[in-house]
């Protein structure tokens, strides 16, 4: 699957609020489905290192029934 999904159906995407309550609906309009800053604002709000967020977004992409 292409990340481009997940950028195409972002205000659809309301797993992504389930997943990471600590985003706001003001950062999801930042992230407007850009990776990199889904990755920085994960980090950001939950303090998790860079490889950290980046497993969580690639397991919660995996689990996305398309």
């Amino acid at each position: 699957m292409e990340w481009n999904r997940v950028e195409g159906n972002w205000k659809q995407m309301k797993s992504v609020k389930e997943q990471w309550g600590k985003l706001t609906d003001d950062d999801l309009n930042v992230i407007n489905g850009n990776r990199e800053q889904l990755e920085g604002k994960i980090q950001e709000r939950y303090g998790f290192e860079k490889d950290h967020s980046k497993k969580d977004i690639d397991d919660w992409y995996g689990r996305q029934t398309w």
